[in-house]
């Protein structure tokens, strides 16, 4: 092959390269976000063995390992545990800033689902606050079928 290479200045090109895929979220993830888009309701997934409720859903308990079946309703209610106000603006932010997002553990749940807050004055979001789901009219099947959660009045 010769060295040829070692008389030549190498040439670069910085890029970025967007690849479209998809990706599956398995049968959970699947029966999850279908309950969503089709019936706006939120369901979790509870462990026989350690009596947790898993939202969003998973596979298998994190305490206990135990593969999960028994899935539960658990309404649109719940409390905000923690909260966050954004006002830089991202790509991967589905609305623009200032935004708030919280951790909502729904009435029923054992952990917390990160989602927007809306409808909410910046200034009086209180950690512990009731907060319900407020869902899109037309829902396509993913976790932003829930527009966001709103302060129970």
């Amino acid at each position: 092959m010769g060295k040829w290479f070692e008389t030549v200045e190498p040439l670069v090109y910085n890029s970025r390269i967007k690849v479209p895929y998809t990706w599956s979220v398995g049968e959970v993830g699947s029966r999850f976000l279908t309950e969503l888009r089709d019936h706006k309701k939120i369901f979790g997934i509870r462990c026989s063995k350690c009596d947790l409720v898993f939202i969003p859903p998973r596979k298998s308990c994190g305490r206990c390992f135990s593969n999960l079946h028994e899935w539960v309703e658990l309404g649109p209610q719940g409390r905000l545990l923690t909260y966050t106000i954004v006002h830089y603006e991202s790509p991967a932010m589905p609305i623009k800033p200032p935004v708030a997002y919280g951790i909502i553990q729904l009435d029923r749940a054992s952990t917390g689902l990160v989602h927007l807050l809306g409808e909410i004055n910046f200034d009086e979001i209180k950690t512990g606050m009731r907060v319900e789901a407020v869902f899109k009219d037309e829902r396509i099947g993913d976790i932003l079928d829930i527009r966001y959660f709103k302060p129970i009045k």
